[in-house]
């Protein structure tokens, strides 16, 4: 009988039924496409952090630069001219340990054996500037006290001076990243693919082998098989890797060993990059590696993530305040409106329900018609409102707007960028500006939220008809026939 009835009802009242249910999907429909474009911020900021970090990384163990060691870290050349007069093409490569202070390489195992962390693996970042042209008579040197070689060239490049002579000289500065070939699952490596050759082996932990990023390798002319000499030991390129967003991190990518080798770094690292067993713990991780390993600075991505600005960090910023306070309100009205509607339709419905009284239903049994046809009214506006949330979400996928995250300079931990240009010196971390295009998945749980709100709109909206059809009396409807 309920089942009868209730069919019949919302068959005959169809009308009042779909306002009802529209008003529900249209704030079902606002949450579906906030959260999903919520989702979408995360996943940008996430793959910001990647281009960064690395792929699986939650945290970074460094030791930021004082400034003597700044200062130890100028480049420093000294070219002589042939005596003879006749112009000389002479180079020299400066390799500098890039961005903070080493730590020992034991450090690396003595973050990994703390309680929480699931893998740690060390890196080396270095700078390479190479000089190389024709000087003639004279010397030409830098010397960090504001003769010969100093900034402010074309592009922000170095220029040079020679004393006593004359110069026709180019400036190539690029980024050597040395990583742990025995651990390629952690690490800024990560957030590159290989498009061309391979990947290092395992066993290639002393190997001159080199990777290459396919922007520097297209600016060098680069391909697998050539050879890349950097400070004169001669690498293999055996691979070229194209970085998922933004810029790479490194323009080349070699084993630490090596990169020790060239930095005179023996057995040390400049990073440390941690995986946490349990996501939800960074922060117990991250104090007890503080508490245990002194002298270090430990960067969540969190951390990171603050320093994020540009016009991602604002869409984010009014996708979880606004976007959020925005659906709530919407969301709340069309459960006052669903319950208000239902309210009056009841109040119509006097003569109906107080007949029903006369011939023998009990309040209770009138009330759970009510709320049934409130029930199914919600849960029809739940379809509507994920329909509509469904496609407003795909449109906004469809469409990707371009979003630009800058990360400021300064001093701390992560990685540095790519080092296209002139470093900004030891200890400072050069700003990098990288384009992400939005995206608005529907995660399940979004679904199941629905849902649930249908459910509860129709409840809502049920429990005042329920309340209004409750107070109703058999004479309630013998006075509307009068």
């Amino acid at each position: 009988m309920f089942f009868t009835y209730l069919r019949r009802e919302l068959r005959r009242r169809r009308k009042a039924a779909l306002v009802v249910a529209s008003g529900l999907a249209l704030g079902i429909a606002l949450v579906i496409v906030v959260n999903s474009v919520s989702n979408g911020m995360g996943k940008a900021q996430d793959k910001v952090l990647q281009s960064l970090y690395g792929l699986g990384t939650d945290m970074t163990v460094t030791k930021a630069a004082s400034a003597s060691t700044g200062d130890a870290q100028r480049p420093r050349f000294r070219f002589d001219a042939q005596n003879d007069g006749d112009d000389s093409a002479q180079s020299s490569d400066r390799v500098m340990v890039q961005g903070f202070q080493t730590l020992s390489a034991s450090t690396v195992t003595k973050v990994g054996s703390q309680s929480g962390v699931a893998d740690a693996v060390g890196g080396l970042s270095l700078q390479v500037l190479k000089v190389s042209g024709q000087f003639t008579r004279g010397q030409f040197q830098q010397d960090g006290s504001g003769g010969g070689f100093q900034r402010g060239g074309e592009n922000g490049r170095p220029q040079g001076e020679v004393k006593g002579g004359g110069a026709d000289f180019d400036v190539n500065n690029y980024s050597v990243y040395g990583t742990d070939v025995t651990k390629p699952g952690l690490g800024p490596l990560t957030s590159s693919k290989i498009t061309s050759g391979r990947t290092f082996k395992a066993t290639e932990t002393d190997a001159k082998v080199v990777v290459a990023d396919s922007a520097y390798a297209k600016e060098k002319k680069y391909e697998v098989g050539s050879t890349v000499t950097i400070k004169g030991v001669k690498f293999t390129l055996i691979g070229i890797a194209t970085a998922d967003s933004g810029d790479a991190a490194a323009n080349l990518y070699i084993p630490l060993k090596q990169a020790q080798s060239l930095g005179d770094a023996k057995d040390k690292v400049t990073t440390i990059y941690v995986k946490a067993a349990d996501s939800k713990k960074i922060d117990s991780v991250k104090s007890a590696i503080r508490k245990n390993v002194s002298g270090t600075t430990v960067t969540t991505s969190a951390d990171l993530a603050d320093t994020v600005s540009g016009s991602l960090s604002t869409a984010s910023s009014l996708a979880t305040s606004v976007g959020k306070w925005l659906s709530i309100a919407v969301l709340v009205a069309a459960f006052l409106v669903a319950g208000l509607l239902t309210s009056s339709a009841v109040s119509r419905r006097v003569r109906e329900f107080g007949t029903l009284k006369a011939l023998g239903w009990r309040s209770g049994r009138v009330t759970r018609q009510v709320v049934g046809e409130a029930v199914v009214n919600g849960l029809v506006g739940g379809a509507l409102g994920i329909a509509l949330g469904l496609a407003g979400a795909y449109a906004v996928t469809a469409i990707s707007p371009g979003l630009q995250a800058e990360l400021g300079g300064g001093t701390g931990g992560g990685f540095g960028g790519g080092g296209t240009g002139f470093p900004g010196g030891p200890g400072r971390r050069t700003a990098k500006t990288l384009q992400v295009a939005l995206t608005a998945p529907v995660s399940v749980t979004t679904i199941v939220l629905a849902v649930g709100l249908a459910v509860a709109g129709g409840l809502i909206a049920g429990a005042f008809g329920g309340w209004r059809a409750s107070r109703l009396r058999p004479a309630d409807a013998l006075r509307r026939v009068e």
